[in-house]
């Protein structure tokens, strides 16, 4: 069995949309290059058998997004997640493990109808679904759609999915999947606690799109920066002193590092 259940790619940290419940982006933006993925692909083959493209920013806005997709697919499998604007990109992609759609992204101030918006997502749904890729769409913030959401599904999938219920198996490959609100990890936020565990560094770890590598997918600015897998071996990054006191602490139920404690993501 491999180090880690995933590690979480991000092929970049540029997005398509400003949602109000996001941190946002406060790096400079880049795009992974070709060789890039290539390359982190490579580090990590030992490490993983299942790959995220996300940490920040939207993966669909890689314009290589289908090319990685293959690449990625023929040693792992791939995992998306998006806020479905730009969903056709991936029409008939059958490279893909498991799609993740955050319904919550959806506000009419972004061009585009409900209505449509939701028939563009269930058209590609529609197209894959029958194949091995499972599809999760979320609610994982508020949204004043919700209602209207869940009627568009029951009327497109025949379904009486209620309004208020966690999770909900719509077939064998496409799911419901509500999660509670969280407070994004912040040093500056009025979360604090020095007392949790976490999976991050024993089940996941993320790499940004500089090579940055930090423990967890909610690292959205690279403030536990662990090193860089361009510049020195996984394995030598993974050892490190910090990265050691990090996961030990994890297992005491001890948050060694100031951003943790700043974060409720498993808190709730």
């Amino acid at each position: 069995m491999k180090r880690f259940k995933k590690i979480y790619i991000e092929i970049t940290n540029q997005c398509n949309l400003k949602c109000h419940f996001c941190i946002k982006n406060q790096r400079k933006c880049q795009y992974l290059s070709k060789p890039e993925f290539q390359d982190v692909l490579n580090r990590v083959g030992s490490y993983t058998d299942y790959l995220y493209f996300h940490v920040m920013g939207e993966p669909l806005l890689h314009p290589q997004i289908n090319e990685f997709i293959a690449l990625a697919s023929q040693r792992f499998k791939v995992n998306i997640t998006t806020n479905g604007y730009l969903i056709e990109k991936i029409k008939n992609n059958n490279q893909i493990r498991q799609l993740n759609i955050s319904l919550h992204s959806y506000d009419e101030k972004n061009g585009i109808e409900l209505n449509k918006y939701l028939e563009d997502i269930l058209n590609v749904i529609d197209s894959i679904s029958f194949k091995n890729t499972y599809i999760s769409l979320r609610f994982w913030v508020k949204n004043k759609n919700h209602k209207a959401m869940i009627d568009y599904l029951n009327k497109h999938y025949s379904l009486e999915i209620p309004y208020e219920i966690k999770n909900y198996k719509i077939n064998n490959h496409i799911f419901i999947n509500n999660f509670h609100e969280f407070i994004w990890p912040d040093l500056s936020n009025n979360f604090q606690c020095s007392i949790g565990h976490c999976y991050a560094l024993k089940e996941h770890i993320a790499i940004l799109v500089d090579g940055t590598v930090v423990p967890c997918c909610l690292d959205s600015k690279g403030i536990i920066n662990l090193g860089n897998i361009y510049k020195d071996y996984l394995e030598n990054i993974l050892e490190s002193d910090r990265a050691k006191k990090m996961l030990n602490g994890f297992q005491k139920h001890i948050k060694e590092e100031k951003l943790c404690q700043h974060c409720n993501f498993i808190e709730k």
